[in-house]
């Protein structure tokens, strides 16, 4: 399993292997009808259920193609088929810096958006979400609710990934664009520290080094009056809109490394648009209630901006489905490398059309934030590499 926390919220990404496939079924059943009909009635811990007469069609077919062979026919094993590769080879990357840049024009849309909360332009976002996972679900026949012994974990899931995207999408009203950005991708840097406590992982002499580097990046971007004075903490407003963006953006990633944890806890046992479908359902209740609360509603009186919104649920869907089809046939090492240009993107659009420069500070900072997660990644890139080869061996 290949996994990637999204900087979105739903900022996490688990790229499973094919779903398993019916490959013999035998007519004759044993001894005992009620062995067998729970045997064929199983449902399993995917959630989806299986079309029993459909089998049993498929099961008279097979056994009808098999008439006339010989019983060492029927016994042979045929070799595993070979796992398709990709007819380009830089195919998965290709689809890595698609996902980049669908979620950096995304970020971008909602610093351009003025009057309307961070917490709406969430649970609008998850709506748009919402709607697309739905009719998927329902077509595969998926267990709404997901299995019994894992829904907590589900509701865990959906509550931490939407409030990591509520969290960025604020910080990002705060600060500059490029400096939210560069702090919520930190986030891959953290799941070490979290796999450690809560998955019993081995923790690498690396790890502490590149969540120093980490933390030196968010503390250059954020240049506390304590460390740096007065002088270079910009305007009072500013400098308190930044401390808050930062907050913001540094608990977005903490959210976003605990959500990888709990999908990791799950495993395969829970079909991917199921989880997704809880983040996106907890995260359109979650928002609208809490912007209902505090009065926040309120529709955006240009049109352009309404047209921001649909676009901002239309590029989470591409986004999230590039970055899926990139998991599913290339390591998450190098993914989590080409996603690091994010922070490249950020910046050039925070010029072109925001009319703004980076600082010193800023880039010194992403400069840190992005060699501690570079550092991370391919650290878990030569692990995994490794690992096959001694496999292989």
């Amino acid at each position: 399993m290949s996994a990637y926390c999204d900087p979105e919220q739903d900022f996490v990404v688990v790229a499973l292997g094919a779903e398993p496939r019916v490959t013999e079924v035998l007519m004759e059943k044993p001894n005992g009808g009620a062995a067998a009909n729970a045997e064929f009635n199983e449902v399993p811990e995917t959630g989806h259920r299986i079309a029993v007469s459909k089998r049993l069609q498929f099961a008279v077919c097979c056994h009808s193609q098999r008439v006339g062979h010989s019983s060492e026919e029927d016994n042979s094993s045929d070799p595993p088929a070979p796992e398709k590769k990709p007819k380009w080879v830089g195919l998965g990357l290709c689809y890595a810096l698609l996902s980049g840049v669908f979620f950096s024009l995304l970020a971008l849309l909602v610093k351009k958006i003025e009057g309307v909360h961070a917490l709406e332009i969430s649970g609008i976002r998850c709506l748009f979400q919402w709607l697309f996972t739905f009719p998927i679900i329902i077509y595969n026949e998926v267990d709404i609710l997901g299995p019994k012994a894992l829904r907590l974990l589900l509701f865990l899931r959906g509550l931490l990934g939407a409030t990591a995207m509520m969290l960025f999408f604020y910080a990002i009203q705060q600060m500059h664009l490029a400096d939210a950005t560069v702090i919520m991708l930190s986030n891959p840097v953290f799941v070490s520290i979290f796999a450690w406590i809560f998955l019993k992982e081995k923790c690498t002499l690396l790890d502490p080094i590149f969540i120093i580097f980490t933390l030196v990046g968010v503390v250059l971007i954020a240049r506390p009056q304590f460390l740096f004075g007065t002088q270079n903490v910009g305007f009072e407003s500013d400098y308190k809109n930044r401390i808050k963006g930062t907050m913001a953006a540094f608990a977005s990633a903490l959210c976003a490394s605990l959500t990888l944890i709990v999908i990791r806890k799950m495993g395969k046992s829970v079909d991917y648009f199921l989880s997704i479908w809880y983040y996106s359902a907890i995260g359109s209740i979650l928002s609208m209630t809490v912007v209902s609360i505090t009065r926040e509603w309120s529709l955006p009186s240009c049109g352009m901006d309404r047209a921001f919104l649909i676009l901002i649920g239309l590029l989470g869907i591409g986004g999230q489905t590039f970055l899926t089809k990139a998991l599913q046939i290339e390591r998450a090492g190098p993914v989590s490398l080409i996603k690091t240009t994010e922070v490249v993107l950020a910046f050039i659009l925070q010029y072109l059309f925001l009319n703004r420069s980076p600082t010193w500070w800023s880039l010194g900072g992403a400069i840190c934030v992005t060699s501690g997660t570079s550092g991370v990644a391919l650290q878990k890139w030569f692990t995994s590499t490794r690992k096959e080869k001694k496999d292989q061996n």
